[in-house]
């Protein structure tokens, strides 16, 4: 599967970057482009509005509004049935979207228009708590993210290759990034799973007034990459994010940005250039726009790339 990725990549980069002539540009699409982000507090919704701002701001026909979402897939939901035109989704989420697999109940016509940055699963508790591994979770109230989002399948993953069930062996509960960290605050909970960028400023903004730590997952990233797939990949998350003493394995997975397939050409076309052409400002929107890279970009594996997208690449290709 690893290779198949590798190769799917190597193919569409070639494919995009063989024919580099320029052409005019399609005109400006027009009409509202509602965007699917995710929980406040959380990456999806900053870089989300930024990139709202940019439509507004360089689309003189078009009009931009935010929705705040459940997470990934929820966002897939809305964009497959047309109550978004853009949403932004982890990688995994997406996998079983166009594969129709649970929680979707049939395949969601979605393609991406760019990879972002990646999510790193992050596992937080308070800094004096006795939980060194996934483990030891078993038997603690532990938030596994909110309803409809990728953070819970993800959390979901987690428990399952530590040998627990967010229904039987912790006492699960589904909140969002906000709600989590004012739980773990307030004692309520005892940990909380969250998939986002570097830094996540709900965890942040809890870590100055709650002393916090993220647990080490590094006994359970080979057992969730070989059950799990290609998507996800070893990582760590560097001290200085958090100012914690050292850095933390972990897993990550891709970002993208995704709509429907039947979208107009000319209107992908322009979604996808706004991203490239807007990126200083979605960089003060939040710092993981600074990860946006046209070479990679276009490894969107396992979706296809929308062909109004492709056509940007193409002829923005020096």
């Amino acid at each position: 599967m690893r290779l198949a990725r590798v190769f799917a990549t190597a193919l569409t980069a070639a494919l995009l970057l063989a024919g580099c002539g320029g052409s005019d540009a399609p005109p400006h699409p027009s009409g509202e482009v509602t965007v699917a982000t995710g929980n406040r507090g959380g990456v999806y919704a900053e870089y989300g509005a930024g990139y709202a701002d940019l439509i507004e701001r360089r689309l003189p026909d078009a009009s931009a509004r935010v929705l705040h979402t459940g997470g990934s897939v929820d966002n897939l939901r809305r964009v497959g049935a047309g109550a978004a035109r853009v949403g932004f989704t982890l990688a995994d989420s997406a996998a079983d979207a166009v594969a129709g697999r649970a929680p979707f109940t049939g395949r969601v016509p979605v393609v991406a228009l760019a990879a972002l940055y990646d999510n790193y699963v992050q596992l937080v508790v308070p800094a004096d708590s006795p939980v060194r591994s996934v483990k030891e979770l078993r038997g603690r109230r532990v938030s596994v993210g909110a309803e409809g989002s990728g953070t819970a399948i993800v959390a979901e993953r987690v428990l399952d290759v530590a040998g627990l069930s967010a229904d039987d062996d912790v006492t699960g509960q589904r909140l969002d990034v906000r709600e989590s960290a004012s739980a773990l605050a307030d004692g309520r909970i005892d940990a909380f799973f969250w998939s986002g960028g570097l830094p996540t400023a709900a965890i942040t903004e809890l870590r100055r007034t709650t002393p916090i730590r993220l647990v080490d997952l590094g006994d359970v990233v080979g057992a969730l990459t070989e059950s799990y797939g290609e998507l996800y990949t070893e990582t760590t998350v560097p001290a200085v994010v958090y100012g914690a003493r050292s850095a933390v394995t972990t897993v990550s997975v891709p970002n993208f940005l995704v709509v429907r397939r039947d979208m107009p050409e000319a209107e992908a076309y322009w979604l996808t250039r706004l991203l490239f052409e807007g990126q200083s400002r979605l960089i003060r929107a939040h710092p993981e726009a600074r990860r946006l890279d046209r070479r990679t970009a276009i490894a969107t594996y396992p979706l296809d790339l929308h062909p109004g997208a492709e056509r940007w690449y193409r002829e923005s290709h020096p």
